[in-house]
């Protein structure tokens, strides 16, 4: 199965569209995308923040004095997008699988939480 996107849109103060081959559409917010940035430094955030509510977030991520935003994005070979961001982070590379695993319009709500 070809996961590649048939388009994509990036709006760099909004989020990044995805269309893809079997007709269905993603929409990623900047900010989500930020968060659920595949480096390994964002990744250990993740598990860190997940063990320990209280974990104390990066300078770039905690003290951001504008709003977020795309600063520059460029395909990586066939399978992937790198996303530049307006605090520095660009060691992501969101491959198409993992932009599938992390559609927000595909993830369950935590029990006890309405979905939004």
């Amino acid at each position: 199965m070809d996961t590649r996107p048939a388009h994509l849109d990036l709006k760099k103060d909004r989020g990044l569209t995805v269309q893809w081959p079997d007709g269905t559409t993603s929409f990623y917010a900047i900010e989500y995308l930020r968060r659920m940035s595949p480096s390994a430094d964002a990744r250990t955030l993740r598990q860190e923040m997940a063990k320990n509510p209280l974990t104390v977030l990066p300078a770039s991520m905690a003290g951001r004095q504008e709003p977020l935003s795309a600063v520059d994005a460029e395909l990586v070979g066939n399978y992937a997008i790198r996303i530049r961001f307006s605090d520095g982070h660009h060691t992501g590379i969101y491959s198409w699988n993992y932009l599938r695993e992390i559609d927000p319009a595909a993830q369950q709500p935590e029990p006890g939480r309405p979905h939004t």
